[in-house]
């Protein structure tokens, strides 16, 4: 199978591509999180697998 030609993404690339979208600008320290910030984390981790889904998507249709 020729990989160049191919539409599966590998898992660096998928990686690749959510750091790319991602430009996060601020910083996270553990030793000061509160109760709000862990919920922020939380929600962020989820956000971010929606993100990559719809990448993997976009680009299983090229």
């Amino acid at each position: 199978m020729d990989r160049e030609n191919s539409n599966i993404v590998s898992k660096v690339d998928k990686q690749k591509l959510l750091y790319e979208a991602k430009l996060e600008d601020v910083q996270f320290v553990a030793a000061e999180a509160d109760q709000d910030d862990l919920e922020a984390l939380d929600r962020s981790q989820e956000a971010d697998k929606r993100q990559l889904n719809e990448i993997i998507k976009k680009n299983s249709r090229i």
